[in-house]
């Protein structure tokens, strides 16, 4: 119980320590704080990944390919990008094992759609074939689905995502209301629910219009005969790996494609999307990582290199207090606890600075960032190692000062 009270007033004398030396205490605490909010950029953001990945899955669906004319990989100049044609969606869909549902899509970005005195801008308008709601697994807040109907006799129908449902009617039904597509008016029949994602370019995803593919290539004046997207969906998800072989098989024949020869077209899966954030992940760690562990050497070599100078100056105060028969190891005990306090306040510091950037780069689309509870004690954890790794040696130095000698001033 005494050894107890003894060590409570030694760490009570190095709080006080830390208070006294305040600009020592500001360098060491700015120092670990910079090291400890990259550390929890890390965390959050490798968490905020984690989370996107499964969102992107979940939405993508685990049993659908996703087919973009052109090969994305090459990008090369000229390219073409509208290859896939209506005999490959015939093809696909009458010839392909294992095909459950095949989409056809073309869309418009950068439009205006308007109901009343309300409008809302950069709307996507895409124009499918039946049953969009069901072959992207996006279920109906309300209304109906395009059908084949619309499709065949070109109706002037529309489904809204949530954001333009939103901001043209409010809480009101918009299934029934009138809505304007450069000034051509469109019946709504249903509302998407919402989703809360962006896409890879940074816009929401909630914020399109769906109509019917003849409609659009009528009204937008497009080429009836070729697409830019198709959506394939399969019965077996488990196959997906001979599904999407079966598919680029199919697809280079029908294009009369050497062997050899690049395939011009482009085909994701949910797998691909994971590999390409794995990758992601692994590099954005790898990056953050080193500037987190240079940032904490320098937070920790700040620290030994500023406590070695306050041994040397507290020379004749560690000699008095030897002398009047403190021990070395509560003088050591003393340092640890003013090295462990700092960065303890730099690690708090730290995990703040650390959010607040990545709510930052959040806001700006660079980062998906999720706070957890890992990066809190990680950040604590880390600070405190900082803390005892580098604050030891200065801890054992005072330690080991002969009291004579340091009260004659020669620590």
């Amino acid at each position: 119980m005494k050894a107890l009270r003894v060590y409570a007033r030694v760490a009570g004398m190095g709080l006080g320590a830390v208070w006294s030396f305040k600009l020592r205490s500001f360098f060491v605490v700015v120092g670990v704080a910079f090291g400890i909010a990259s550390l929890t950029l890390i965390v959050t953001a490798v968490d905020g990944a984690n989370r996107k990945a499964v969102e992107i899955v979940d939405m993508f669906g685990p049993d659908a390919a996703l087919v973009f004319g052109g090969n994305v990989m090459m990008r090369a100049v000229g390219m073409r990008t509208m290859t896939l044609s209506r005999d490959d969606v015939r093809q696909v869909r009458d010839s392909l094992p294992g095909v459950k549902a095949v989409l056809p899509m073309r869309s418009q970005g950068g439009q205006t759609v308007k109901a009343g005195s309300r409008n809302v801008q950069d709307v996507q308008v895409v124009g499918t074939t039946e049953d969009y709601a069901l072959a992207w697994d996006w279920p109906l807040a309300e209304g109906r689905d395009i059908t084949v109907d619309d499709e065949t006799g070109g109706a002037k129908v529309a489904l809204l995502g949530d954001k333009p449902a939103r901001e043209l009617f409010g809480d009101e039904s918009p299934v029934g209301r009138v809505v304007f597509i450069n000034n051509i008016p469109y019946q709504v029949v249903g509302r998407l629910a919402y989703r809360g994602m962006t896409t890879g370019g940074g816009s929401d995803i909630d914020n399109r219009v769906v109509i019917p593919l003849n409609t659009m290539m009528q009204r937008y004046n497009l080429d009836r005969n070729y697409f830019r997207a198709l959506r394939v969906k399969f019965y077996e998800p488990e196959h997906m790996e001979a599904h999407v072989e079966n598919l680029r098989s199919l697809l280079r024949a029908l294009h009369h494609l050497e062997p050899g020869a690049d395939d011009d077209f482009t085909i994701l899966t949910a797998d691909e999307i994971l590999k390409f954030l794995s990758m992601f992940k692994g590099g954005l760690s790898i990056f953050l990582g080193v500037t987190a562990t240079i940032a904490m050497l320098v937070g920790g070599f700040v620290l030994a290199n500023l406590f070695s100078i306050s041994v040397s100056e507290r020379a004749e105060e560690i000699g008095l207090k030897k002398a009047l028969g403190a021990r070395g190891s509560a003088i050591m005990w003393q340092f640890l606890v003013e090295a462990c306090a700092l960065t303890l306040l730099g690690g708090v510091l730290g995990l703040f600075l650390g959010l607040g950037l990545g709510q930052f780069l959040s806001r700006l689309d660079i980062l998906t960032i999720q706070f957890s509870w890992k990066a809190f004690f990680m950040a604590l954890a880390g600070s405190q190692a900082v803390g005892l790794i580098f604050g030891l040696k200065p801890a054992r130095q005072a330690a080991g000062l002969d009291p004579i000698q340091a009260m004659r001033g020669e620590g």
